[in-house]
């Protein structure tokens, strides 16, 4: 069996233990740091792109989503994106960023909420890479529908926050949130450090 395969679980452990609040809350202490950091690099970037092509800045924007898909896989427990996401957002909004502290809040929730869905959609039980991948990718929807409807693009779709700017921001979310943070959790796993998850052992299991 492959590294890429992951089995489905009959009977997924949904309970979260301390060491699972500890873990999810170190991923999104350490995604704030690069999302506050994406934000300062990339805030005259994102203006020449705009004016280069209305929309084209979204391909940024999965460099804001990982936290959730990260923690998902590795945790494994309902609500694992969602918190992580939070965390990495209001931590990044503590330090000071263009959007304010509410703003980063809401878009941090609605994007923890729609990568979490992805793993909703299968009961929890279900750890794969397509599944990484199409969180990635919902949390992309939820970043774009938010910066759609707070910009006021309801009836221009062909402006910045329109159809490339969903477009782009999906694909972002499937390479940075998804592909990336799979291998990046296959990786962690394979070196012994997530032992006490389930994640962390069927890799371990799979590889040796």
């Amino acid at each position: 069996m492959s590294s890429f395969q992951s089995a489905v679980a009959t009977r997924p452990n949904l309970k979260w233990r301390v060491v699972d609040i500890a873990v999810a809350s170190a991923i999104g202490v350490a995604s704030s740091f690069i999302y506050w950091f994406v934000a300062f690099i990339t805030y005259t970037p994102w203006d020449a792109l705009d004016l280069l092509v209305p929309g084209l800045p979204g391909l940024f924007n999965g460099l804001w989503l990982f936290a959730a898909p990260l923690a998902a896989i590795i945790v494994r427990k309902p609500g694992a994106a969602i918190y992580a996401e939070v965390v990495a957002g209001v931590l990044e909004a503590l330090m000071g960023n263009t959007w304010g502290g509410t703003e980063t809040f809401l878009i941090a929730l609605v994007q923890g909420v729609l990568a979490e869905v992805a793993f909703l959609i299968f009961a929890y039980r279900k750890w794969t890479l397509p599944v990484t991948v199409l969180s990635g990718a919902l949390s992309g929807v939820g970043c774009w529908a938010y910066s759609f409807i707070q910009h006021l693009q309801g009836i221009d779709l062909g402006g910045s926050y329109g159809t490339i700017y969903l477009i782009t921001t999906v694909l972002s979310g499937m390479v940075f949130a998804g592909i990336l943070m799979w291998y990046l959790y296959v990786g962690i796993a394979k070196t012994g450090a997530l032992d006490a998850f389930a994640s962390g052992r069927q890799i371990r299991g799979m590889t040796h």
